[in-house]
This record gives C-alpha cells, structure tokens and sequence, in this order.
C-alpha cells in the first residue's frame, strides 16, 4: 500500500477520493497575490502530488487571482480520470489584494466562466460557495440567493455538485434545504474546533467536510504539547496536525498546501503517522487550552 492510500477514502460528490489531498492557495505570490516567484518549482510541486497519489485538489480563482488555475492546467492537463478538482467562488480580490464579496448572480456566473477557461474544463466537478458576510470566519445571513444562483448554473450543466465554504452550521441546514450539498469547508484544528458537532453531523450524512489551516493558517497555532507530541514520535507538528484530524472523523478530507516539494512529501507522509489513544487524548487538550 502507498503511502497516501494509508489515509483512506471517502465519498466526494460522484467520486471516492484519498483523503490526502492537496491545496493550492500557496502557488499564488505573497499574500495569495501574484505570481509565484519560481513558476517552475510551482508545476513541480503539482505534478509530484498527483504523481503521488493525490486525487482531490482546492483550488479557487481568486487565488492571485487567476493564478492557480493557470498554473494547475499547465502542470496536469490533460487531467487524470480520478482526479477532482474543487475550486471555490463568492469572492474577488481587490487591487490592493484585499478580499471582498462578490457574490450576486451575475458574479457568481462570471466566476464559474472564469473557472472553467483558466482550468480548460466544460464543467467543475465541485464547486465551494465561500460565504462573505465575515471575512475573518463564519457569520449568519442567508446564502439563499447565492446559493439558487450557483444551483442554477448546476442545472445548466457547468457545475456537478455544491458545497460551501466559511459557513455557520444555520447556513448548511439552510443550503441542505436548497440543494444537494456534497462537502463544507471551514476552518478547523486542533486548538480551532467550533466544527466538532457540525462535523459529526454531516458524517452522519455521509457529506464530506474539508478544513483548511490545519496549523491556524496567517496566524500559526503555537501548541507546546503538539511540537513535544511531534518530537516523541519523530514527527512533525504539520505532520500530527494532520494526523490528528485524519483520526477525528471519517468524512475529514484534508487539502494542505506548500509551494516546496519537500514540504509537500513531509504531509503526505502524515497518512503512516499512528497516534495512540494517550496521544490523541494528550493532543484533545490543546482545544482546552486555547
């Protein structure tokens, strides 16, 4: 068995993917803006996930903007038959690289357009609707509108499944209402689980949920207990973070992203990281005390 076959599989709208994935936020300039400084070690490091097994990769256009996508279709197209691509839109950047809405029907279209020609696909496989009402985390309103737009772009034939993004569980009772949602993305770790019943829940039916900044993301989560954990098992703190959360549900899907090819070899090696019950209860006590 590989490597990152070690991590499993789950169910992600029409197809089963490794629960290892990968994410490409970090392929864009600083700040998620611009381009990358060494195109070429960009390409390498897409290339070597999915050489590696990787079958689910994040990605959304407003990374850099446009960036990402570019650099994906460059690297893997003509793409492998597993492989799903999840982007994520309701969202732009500013030119000052600020992060704002962009969420009416006509934007969303556009957005949906522009993922489709930078990736060279006919249709997303899945497509993330980012909530905007806090940019800094999940804040209540309704994503009715957004939502029957982005359906509605589904039943055209340009989308085959929804999920969303940096949403309150209220928000994904409301868009499970609407339509058929097959993953939520927010953020989740180790210190950060505001998810824990929201994420048992959509195990339950059978929904995916994918959390990205396992490390606490712009502001890294400093946990002596998870860099002491790391140096007993020979590991690193990345690489029990992930192991941690491939242990907490099922249904976690993880999508950790890097611009190096040996950082990108490190994470993945997380799916041979076994944790023991002592270790996972030690490593549940750094929500307590954060």
């Amino acid at each position: 068995m590989s490597t990152i076959q070690k991590s499993g599989i789950f169910t992600l709208g029409s197809h089963t993917v490794k629960r290892l994935g990968y994410g490409a936020m970090q392929l864009a300039g600083p700040h998620v803006f611009g381009p990358p400084k060494d195109r070429d070690a960009a390409i390498a490091v897409l290339r070597e996930a999915v050489a590696s097994g990787v079958n689910h990769i994040d990605t959304s256009d407003y990374y850099g903007p446009y960036v990402t996508n570019q650099l994906i279709r460059e690297a893997l197209a003509p793409y492998p038959q597993d492989l799903v691509i999840v982007t994520k839109i309701g969202a732009r950047r500013g030119s000052d690289a600020s992060w704002l809405p962009a969420n009416s029907p006509k934007e969303l279209e556009q957005a949906v357009h522009d993922n489709l020609r930078n990736l060279g696909l006919e249709v997303l496989d899945v497509v993330n609707l980012r909530s905007m009402f806090g940019t800094m985390g999940p804040s209540e309103g309704s994503i009715e509108g957004q939502l029957t737009a982005l359906a509605e772009l589904q039943r055209k034939g340009l989308v085959r499944h929804i999920g969303l993004s940096n949403v309150t569980p209220a928000q994904v009772a409301e868009g499970r209402g609407i339509a058929e949602i097959v993953c939520v993305q927010n953020m989740y770790n180790l210190a950060h689980r505001h998810d824990d019943g929201l994420i048992d829940e959509l195990a339950r039916a059978g929904i995916a949920y994918t959390p990205f900044f396992p490390l606490g993301g712009f502001s890294p989560l400093q946990s002596s207990t998870l860099s002491e954990v790391a140096a007993r098992l020979g590991a690193t703190p990345m690489q029990v973070a992930l192991a941690w959360l491939l242990e907490r549900s099922p249904n976690i899907l993880l999508i950790p992203g890097t611009s190096s090819v040996g950082h990108l070899r490190e994470n993945l090696a997380a799916a041979e990281l076994e944790l023991s019950v002592d270790v996972l209860s030690e490593l549940d006590g750094v929500a307590k005390a954060a």
